[in-house]
Protein backbone atom coordinates (compact mmCIF):
# COMPACT_ATOMS: atom_id res chain seq x y z
CA UNK A 1 0.00 0.00 0.00
CA UNK A 2 1.84 3.45 -0.99
CA UNK A 3 2.02 6.04 1.47
CA UNK A 4 -1.30 7.52 2.79
CA UNK A 5 -3.16 5.30 0.15
CA UNK A 6 -6.34 4.52 0.78
CA UNK A 7 -6.36 1.65 -1.84
CA UNK A 8 -5.10 -1.72 0.13
CA UNK A 9 -3.81 -4.68 -1.88
CA UNK A 10 -7.20 -6.64 -0.57
CA UNK A 11 -9.51 -3.91 -2.33
CA UNK A 12 -6.85 -4.28 -5.58
CA UNK A 13 -7.55 -7.85 -4.93
CA UNK A 14 -11.71 -7.57 -5.64
CA UNK A 15 -10.80 -5.64 -9.46
CA UNK A 16 -12.60 -7.89 -12.16
CA UNK A 17 -13.98 -10.40 -9.58
CA UNK A 18 -17.67 -11.17 -10.43
CA UNK A 19 -19.74 -10.76 -7.11
CA UNK A 20 -22.98 -12.96 -6.52
CA UNK A 21 -25.41 -12.97 -9.62
CA UNK A 22 -28.49 -12.04 -8.94
CA UNK A 23 -31.77 -13.24 -11.02
CA UNK A 24 -34.77 -10.86 -12.27
CA UNK A 25 -37.79 -12.11 -14.08
CA UNK A 26 -39.47 -9.58 -16.31
CA UNK A 27 -43.11 -10.20 -16.25
CA UNK A 28 -46.04 -8.58 -18.17
CA UNK A 29 -47.92 -6.72 -15.10
CA UNK A 30 -44.74 -5.65 -13.79
CA UNK A 31 -43.70 -3.73 -16.86
CA UNK A 32 -47.32 -2.18 -17.06
CA UNK A 33 -47.39 -1.02 -13.78
CA UNK A 34 -43.62 0.33 -13.98
CA UNK A 35 -44.82 2.51 -16.61
CA UNK A 36 -48.21 3.23 -15.25
CA UNK A 37 -45.98 4.34 -12.37
CA UNK A 38 -43.74 6.84 -14.76
CA UNK A 39 -46.77 7.82 -16.78
CA UNK A 40 -45.47 6.36 -20.29
CA UNK A 41 -48.56 6.12 -22.56
CA UNK A 42 -46.47 4.51 -24.97
CA UNK A 43 -48.43 1.16 -26.31
CA UNK A 44 -45.04 -0.64 -26.58
CA UNK A 45 -44.54 -0.70 -22.78
CA UNK A 46 -49.06 -0.74 -22.06
CA UNK A 47 -50.68 -2.65 -24.73
CA UNK A 48 -49.73 -6.54 -25.01
CA UNK A 49 -52.51 -6.41 -28.79
CA UNK A 50 -49.99 -3.82 -29.54
CA UNK A 51 -46.74 -4.76 -28.79
CA UNK A 52 -47.49 -8.76 -30.40
CA UNK A 53 -47.84 -6.75 -33.59
CA UNK A 54 -44.38 -5.21 -33.13
CA UNK A 55 -40.64 -6.76 -34.27
CA UNK A 56 -40.23 -8.00 -30.95
CA UNK A 57 -44.21 -9.60 -30.49
CA UNK A 58 -44.09 -8.76 -26.94
CA UNK A 59 -44.27 -6.01 -24.17
CA UNK A 60 -41.12 -4.49 -23.83
CA UNK A 61 -39.50 -2.82 -20.55
CA UNK A 62 -38.87 0.98 -20.94
CA UNK A 63 -35.07 1.82 -20.43
CA UNK A 64 -33.28 1.11 -17.37
CA UNK A 65 -36.35 -1.59 -16.35
CA UNK A 66 -34.98 -4.63 -15.46
CA UNK A 67 -37.96 -6.57 -13.59
CA UNK A 68 -37.94 -7.70 -9.97
CA UNK A 69 -35.49 -9.99 -8.44
CA UNK A 70 -36.48 -13.42 -7.87
CA UNK A 71 -34.87 -13.31 -4.03
CA UNK A 72 -34.33 -9.90 -1.85
CA UNK A 73 -31.33 -8.52 -2.54
CA UNK A 74 -29.61 -5.81 -4.92
CA UNK A 75 -26.72 -6.50 -7.20
CA UNK A 76 -24.34 -4.14 -6.15
CA UNK A 77 -24.91 -5.07 -1.96
CA UNK A 78 -22.21 -7.51 -1.32
CA UNK A 79 -19.80 -5.17 -3.58
CA UNK A 80 -20.16 -2.38 -1.34
CA UNK A 81 -19.51 -5.09 2.04
CA UNK A 82 -16.68 -6.81 0.66
CA UNK A 83 -15.32 -3.19 -0.12
CA UNK A 84 -15.86 -1.84 3.23
CA UNK A 85 -14.80 -5.49 4.68
CA UNK A 86 -11.54 -4.97 2.46
CA UNK A 87 -10.55 -1.74 3.85
CA UNK A 88 -12.39 1.05 1.93
CA UNK A 89 -13.34 4.08 4.03
CA UNK A 90 -17.14 3.52 4.77
CA UNK A 91 -18.79 6.82 3.77
CA UNK A 92 -20.41 6.32 0.42
CA UNK A 93 -21.74 8.79 -1.64
CA UNK A 94 -23.54 7.87 -5.26
CA UNK A 95 -21.42 9.45 -7.91
CA UNK A 96 -23.47 8.89 -10.53
CA UNK A 97 -24.88 5.29 -12.87
CA UNK A 98 -24.54 5.27 -16.70
CA UNK A 99 -26.67 2.66 -18.66
CA UNK A 100 -25.65 1.04 -22.08
CA UNK A 101 -28.78 -0.77 -23.76
CA UNK A 102 -27.44 -3.27 -25.55
CA UNK A 103 -30.75 -5.31 -26.40
CA UNK A 104 -34.71 -4.82 -25.66
CA UNK A 105 -35.56 -6.36 -22.46
CA UNK A 106 -39.05 -7.71 -22.83
CA UNK A 107 -41.90 -9.58 -20.75
CA UNK A 108 -41.05 -13.37 -20.44
CA UNK A 109 -37.03 -12.45 -19.99
CA UNK A 110 -35.40 -13.85 -16.96
CA UNK A 111 -31.94 -12.13 -16.47
CA UNK A 112 -29.03 -13.12 -14.49
CA UNK A 113 -27.05 -9.67 -13.17
CA UNK A 114 -23.66 -9.87 -12.59
CA UNK A 115 -21.87 -7.43 -10.65
CA UNK A 116 -17.87 -6.59 -10.43
CA UNK A 117 -15.22 -4.06 -9.53
CA UNK A 118 -14.39 -2.65 -12.38
CA UNK A 119 -12.00 0.16 -11.46
CA UNK A 120 -10.58 2.05 -8.00
CA UNK A 121 -8.83 4.90 -7.93
CA UNK A 122 -8.16 8.01 -5.59
CA UNK A 123 -7.34 11.66 -5.38
CA UNK A 124 -7.06 14.18 -3.08
CA UNK A 125 -10.56 16.28 -2.92
CA UNK A 126 -11.77 18.67 -0.21
CA UNK A 127 -13.54 15.96 1.38
CA UNK A 128 -9.43 14.70 1.93
CA UNK A 129 -8.30 11.63 0.38
CA UNK A 130 -10.98 10.27 -1.48
CA UNK A 131 -11.40 6.91 -3.58
CA UNK A 132 -13.18 6.68 -7.14
CA UNK A 133 -14.72 3.07 -7.35
CA UNK A 134 -16.16 1.99 -10.89
CA UNK A 135 -19.09 -0.66 -10.34
CA UNK A 136 -20.05 -2.82 -13.35
CA UNK A 137 -23.36 -4.62 -13.64
CA UNK A 138 -23.92 -7.15 -16.93
CA UNK A 139 -27.60 -8.26 -17.60
CA UNK A 140 -27.43 -11.57 -19.73
CA UNK A 141 -30.71 -12.77 -20.59
CA UNK A 142 -31.82 -16.41 -20.69
CA UNK A 143 -30.38 -16.76 -24.21
CA UNK A 144 -27.31 -16.08 -23.13
CA UNK A 145 -27.03 -12.38 -24.57
CA UNK A 146 -26.12 -9.25 -22.58
CA UNK A 147 -28.66 -6.77 -22.79
CA UNK A 148 -27.76 -4.37 -20.32
CA UNK A 149 -24.85 -2.73 -18.56
CA UNK A 150 -24.43 -0.60 -15.57
CA UNK A 151 -21.54 1.50 -14.72
CA UNK A 152 -21.56 3.27 -11.53
CA UNK A 153 -19.45 5.52 -9.83
CA UNK A 154 -19.19 5.68 -5.45
CA UNK A 155 -17.51 7.87 -4.03
CA UNK A 156 -15.99 6.54 -0.92
CA UNK A 157 -13.91 8.77 1.77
Amino acid sequence: MAEGSLITDELRKLIGVPSEAIVFKVEEGAIQRYVQAIGDPSPLYNDPDFASKTKHRRLVAPPGFTGWPVKAGRPTEKLFESLVKAGAPPRILDGGVELEFIEPIGAGDVLTATPRIASISERETRLGRTMFTTAEIAFVNQNGNEVLKSRSTLIQF
